[in-house]
């Protein structure tokens, strides 16, 4: 099914929507206080094949474009759900199909389309060296021909204890033996259910994100799981990283809908002084604003998607994707909560919990600073500043 025009897209959302109407705000609340995983709702995903948008027709997935992935994680959040329990399986999809052999697709893929294995836990980020990926310490030592062993410790590694699969990526040489700092680390999939040495601990977050800490104890993990070749890993990642921002800038671009249309529709019903709110133009120009950011982000995000879909580089449009959307999220939920009021701050709006949501992308999966410097240096030619 290609799925690069509009028109093959718009059965998807329509789908989408449908889905979502079933996991309504009372859903998500009882979720977000008690901090508990969305089983039904990724279950219904998967069901209905949305998780395995990526994965190829030939082994059992849906075979969408990143367009269609993007546009499925776009409706999930408009329509106040939360994408976050579960878009890790999408993403983590490209490094394995980029760049895993015949025989790891084959073991994965077709389980995973049909929802009997998770991947949904990217093994990446530790607590000492945070974005700076190429000084992570956990290490992967070969043990024999037939094995390697991991130590160490990741960190917000969310859905950990929701996945049956761990995409990680650690140390195979050490970083004094390295000729590039792009060299030496190296990525697995790591089956957790049959691994021993692991211990996952819960992180308690602001948002109900199901994240972790993760840790290594002499883990062993075949090597017939390393993914491509040894040492080449933080390159494969990269593509991975582009799905990511793109998929994510996606979500925010959802958000921003959500909050700009509860808005829209408040102002329009809410009546103080004789007269309602959205007649005001100190209440509806914060949302006309919210609206055209969203807009704008919202090209850079499809533009992103299309260029993934055809294999071209899309570093630049991932980034500023990603960073566009998260901004225009923000603005629309503080404008959301401002034109609310008190009521913004109320349970039963769904609008505190949305609020909480969208502000983790500020920050993850990478912070709006690093994406400039990324750009300052990759696009505007300015000296690298770290």
């Amino acid at each position: 099914m290609s799925s690069s025009s509009h028109e093959d897209i718009a059965p998807i959302r329509e789908a989408v929507r449908a889905l979502c109407a079933d996991f309504p705000g009372e859903y998500w609340r009882k979720l977000d206080r008690e901090r508990a995983y969305p089983a039904e709702f990724v279950a219904a995903l998967t069901h209905a094949g949305f998780l395995a948008a990526l994965i190829p027709e030939e082994y059992g997935g849906s075979g969408l474009s990143m367009v269609a992935a993007a546009a499925i994680m776009e409706e999930i959040q408009a329509a106040g759900c939360n994408g976050g329990a579960c878009h890790a399986q999408i993403y983590t999809m490209g490094t394995v199909l980029r760049h895993g052999s015949e025989a790891q697709k084959q073991k994965y893929l077709p389980a995973i389309a049909r929802g009997e294995l998770r991947l949904q836990a990217f093994g990446v980020t530790e607590p000492t060296s945070g974005t700076d990926t190429l000084s992570l310490r956990t290490t992967a030592v070969r043990d024999g021909n037939d094995a390697y062993v991991v130590n160490g410790q990741k960190i917000w590694t969310s859905r950990a204890e929701h996945s049956d699969l761990m995409l990680l990526l650690a140390r195979t040489t050490p970083r004094d033996q390295v000729k590039q700092r792009t060299e030496g680390l190296s990525v697995f999939i790591l089956d957790m259910r049959e691994a021993k040495g692991i211990t996952i601990q819960p992180i308690r977050t602001m948002m109900n994100h199901a994240t972790t800490q993760v840790f290594f104890d002499n883990v062993r993990v075949p090597a017939e799981n390393l993914i491509g070749e040894e040492g080449r890993g933080f390159r494969y990642i990269l593509s991975g990283m582009n799905a990511e921002r793109i998929l994510i800038g996606a979500e925010c671009i959802g958000d921003a809908k959500w909050f700009i249309d509860k808005a829209t529709n408040y102002a329009k019903e809410r009546v103080l002084f004789g007269r309602p709110i959205g007649q005001n133009q100190g209440v509806q120009f914060p949302i006309a604003r919210a609206y055209a950011q969203m807009r704008a982000a919202e090209l850079m995000v499809y533009e992103a998607a299309g260029l993934y879909a055809a294999g071209r580089d899309c570093g630049p449009q991932a980034n500023m994707a990603k960073m566009l959307a998260a901004d225009a999220s923000w603005a629309a939920a503080d404008m959301c909560v401002q034109t609310h009021g008190g009521f913004g701050f109320a349970e039963e709006f769904d609008i505190e919990r949305k609020f909480r949501e969208t502000r983790l992308y500020q920050v993850a999966p990478i912070s709006t600073n690093l994406i400039l410097s990324y750009l300052a240096e990759h696009v505007l030619g300015l000296p690298r500043s770290y």
